[in-house]
């Protein structure tokens, strides 16, 4: 560019100074500096004094953004130092913190000056050169600039203002007739001979000359379209010359682009704030920049209250440290990452979210400066998929067999005990069911439980299982469950139980107690009968011996009266003897009260259980249910059809104070309770339903096990001898249970006693101390 063309710019520029826009103001005045020699390029950049920044005002070309967050961004240091040097080399700029040091660093400008035109223009002129030696001469740039700014006159535009305009332009009376035109509009117009001048102004362009005269103010940005583009108008008042000058642009491209960016924005506009996905935006860090809408319902926070916020300040405990390694190593590697975590949400609950993360890099560095994420509740689909997987090791684990098969009848996949029972080896095709059934069960499988299945959801029934290779199969009850999957097919699960394992095992359950309570009765009256044989006899054998010797001195009395003292010494060892005897037995009674035993600490849970699975067959035979209620335990019961009483879950114990004690003796003392109970319904109710609840309580500082049956009571002449040794109002009995019972519980620092009788039913309470040890 020469140095005339360089005036030229610089005349414009005086001139849009006085009525020209800013735009036009500033394309002028970096064409201007684009006319000295090594510059490279130029930028225009207003203060903008809301914002505290430098930005550029639409003249000329833009620098890219700054560094960091938009919302911390800050030029005022660098303001208040250019209003004191009016011209500062970019190298120094560089090395600072504002806003515009990091567009600087961002556009890759090493070498320049910025030139300041305070306090007449608010602004900076960014002069880029190509070396160092060009960069000192622009200090005389800015001197120059700064002295025409103080000593330009102020007086209106003449005809070299529309001669030196680059855009086409023309003057217009106020009669709206033009008068002149510029070399640019002359050329525009040559390229459509048949256009008039007025074709291309707007449609109301009289209306708009003689506002701007009769207003003394300058209109912009007026459009207009002529031969498909899109002209933008400028009507600058000239009041000198009594005249307008109106100038355009063409701006075909610009309009489109922002029509298209408009509709694109409403567009994404109404996909971001209707969507159900969360749609955030984050600094490097993970501090919210953004968010949509839809963070109010997934989240419960608006948007504004996300802003500036940590979202690791919102993440499980257990997730932070993990999710944010893993975003910046993926980021800063691949650009993107899909996180699975739980948030929570403003109630305090958490939730399991799904994002996919973007990272926006910086053009020349490729740093990552910003981090879009898309993310979604997930969750209802993290639940389900645990209550599936928990479903699949239970059906793993299960004793019985599970298979699975599709609607023609072909298994598409068992449990190992399937496996196990039907000699299905692991690398081999699963069989059909027609291969595992008897022709008469598979056909009365397909016409009674399919139809059965998919009407009621099951069907269940006993068949023969045939394991492959086998010549013999086994007895197992059968259940056949439908279930419709998401296409509208029917697939089915099949729950086979091997009937001859329960039954033998419940006949060894039953030959097992049954020996077991002979044992204990032979063991009870071996030791007492074995005691009292060896501990008395040597007592009884020197009664026998005094009382003989004392006879034979009453004999001999009248003959020798001295004998007499011989019969009360014999009298008096025959009562020494007995006080041993008496000793004897008291000593046989603590031996039984205060023998050895093995004390821990027990769980009450099992030895309840242990005592009601030794008296489950009986009470089976009897017709009798069995519920075990605890206040510590979350209890769930379900009925046992086969044993005949309701089997307790496995929970936990919340809170439960110890208690020490021998769980053999504690269960032998619940299952001489439990058969009297069931005895007595029994006697109650023959051939009828009846139920008997153990009930454990804390009560101040004890523990209390209560037997609650539904017999006929007991009479109160029999309350009071009923803990008494060998008392018994069975046929059978011997009278020792209860008191046994009694004197095990005591043993343990605690007691048995009956609490209540009545024709309703008696309750029986045996309680222990609650230790720390």
């Amino acid at each position: 560019m020469t140095s005339h063309q360089g005036q030229l710019y610089l005349d414009l520029w005086l001139r849009l100074l006085q009525q020209g826009s800013a735009a036009d103001q500033a394309a002028a005045l970096c064409r201007y500096a684009q006319s000295w020699p090594g510059v490279s390029q130029a930028y225009w950049l207003s203060w903008q004094p809301h914002e505290q920044i430098y930005a550029h005002d639409g003249g000329g070309p833009a620098l890219p953004p700054g560094q960091g967050d938009p919302l911390k961004a800050s030029d005022a240091l660098l303001f208040e130092q250019l209003s004191r040097e009016s011209c500062l080399p970019l190298a120094q700029v560089r090395q600072g913190q504002t806003w515009l040091s990091g567009r600087l660093r961002r556009a890759g400008l090493a070498e320049g000056s910025l030139i300041a035109l305070t306090p007449k223009i608010p602004g900076v002129l960014v002069v880029a050169t190509e070396t160092e030696q060009h960069t000192a001469a622009l200090a005389a740039m800015a001197t120059l600039l700064q002295a025409l700014l103080a000593n330009r006159p102020e007086q209106p535009a003449d005809v070299m203002l529309l001669q030196c305009d680059p855009l086409p332009g023309l003057r217009m009376n106020t009669l709206a007739a033009p008068v002149a035109m510029n070399a640019a509009m002359q050329q525009l117009l040559a390229h459509h001979p048949g256009s008039a001048i007025t074709d291309l102004l707007p449609v109301n362009y009289a209306q708009l000359i003689t506002a701007c005269l009769n207003q003394s103010r300058a209109i912009g940005e007026v459009e207009s379209t002529w031969a498909g583009k899109f002209l933008l108008w400028q009507f600058i008042p000239e009041p000198s010359l009594d005249a307008v000058m109106v100038r355009c642009r063409d701006a075909t491209t610009e309009i489109r682009r922002k029509r298209e960016a408009a509709v694109a924005s409403r567009l994404y506009r109404l996909i971001t704030e209707n969507t159900t996905d969360l749609i955030s935006r984050h600094t490097p860090d993970g501090r919210f920049l953004d968010a949509s809408p839809a963070s109010w319902t997934l989240l419960g926070y608006w948007p504004e209250a996300l802003r500036g916020r940590s979202a690791q300040s919102l993440l499980h405990p257990r997730d932070r440290g993990r999710s944010l390694f893993q975003a910046a190593e993926a980021l800063a590697r691949d650009g993107y990452l899909t996180l699975t975590y739980r948030i929570r949400h403003r109630d305090g609950h958490y939730l399991w979210f799904e994002t996919a993360c973007r990272g926006i890099r910086e053009t020349y560095t490729g740093d990552v400066v910003e981090i879009v994420c898309i993310s979604r509740d997930i969750t209802a689909r993290v639940r389900a998929e645990e209550e599936n997987r928990r479903l699949a090791e239970v059906v793993r684990a299960n004793t019985d067999l599970v298979l699975f098969l599709d609607s023609q009848g072909q298994l598409t996949m068992v449990n190992p005990s399937a496996r196990r029972a039907l000699g299905i080896r692991g690398d081999s095709d699963l069989p059909s069911l027609a291969d595992l059934l008897n022709p008469e069960d598979f056909h009365r499988l397909r016409q009674q439980g399919w139809h059965s299945a998919i009407q009621r959801g099951a069907w269940a029934t006993e068949a023969r299982l045939l394991p492959l290779g086998a010549k013999t199969g086994f007895v197992v009850s059968l259940v056949l469950l439908a279930h419709r999957g998401a296409g509208g097919q029917y697939y089915f699960s099949l729950v086979a139980r091997d009937m001859t394992e329960r039954e033998l095992r419940e006949a060894e359950q039953r030959r097992h107690q049954d020996e077991l309570a002979h044992t204990g009765r032979l063991i009870t009256m071996g030791e007492l009968a074995s005691g009292i044989a060896h501990e008395i006899n040597q007592p009884l054998a020197a009664v026998m011996n005094y009382a003989g010797a004392s006879q034979r001195y009453l004999k001999t009395l009248h003959e020798q009266p001295e004998n007499a003292a011989r019969v009360a010494e014999g009298l008096r060892l025959i009562a020494d003897q007995a006080r041993h005897a008496a000793a004897v037995i008291s000593r046989l009674r603590g031996f039984l009260r205060k023998g050895s035993r093995n004390i821990q600490r027990l769980e009450i849970e099992t030895v309840v259980r242990e005592a009601m699975d030794l008296c489950a067959w009986e009470a089976s035979r009897h017709q009798v249910t069995i519920y075990f209620e605890n206040s510590y335990f979350e209890e769930s019961q379900s009925e046992n059809n086969e044993a005949g009483f309701d089997e307790p879950q496995t929970h936990s114990l919340l809170a439960l104070p110890p208690v020490y004690g021998d769980a053999v003796l504690l269960e032998q003392v619940l299952v001489n309770l439990l058969r009297n109970a069931i005895e007595a319904n029994w006697e109650q109710a023959p051939q009828q339903a009846s139920r008997i609840v153990i009930r454990v309580d804390v009560e101040g500082d004890r523990l209390c096990l209560r037997v609650v049956d539904q017999g006929p009571g007991l009479p109160d002449e029999a309350r009071d001898k009923l803990f008494t040794p060998f008392y018994t109002s069975k046929p059978d009995g011997l009278g020792l249970g209860l008191s046994m019972s009694r004197t095990i519980a005591e043993g343990f620092g605690g007691g048995l006693d009956i609490e209540a009788s009545d024709p309703r039913g008696a309750t029986f309470c045996c309680w222990l101390p609650l230790r720390r040890e």
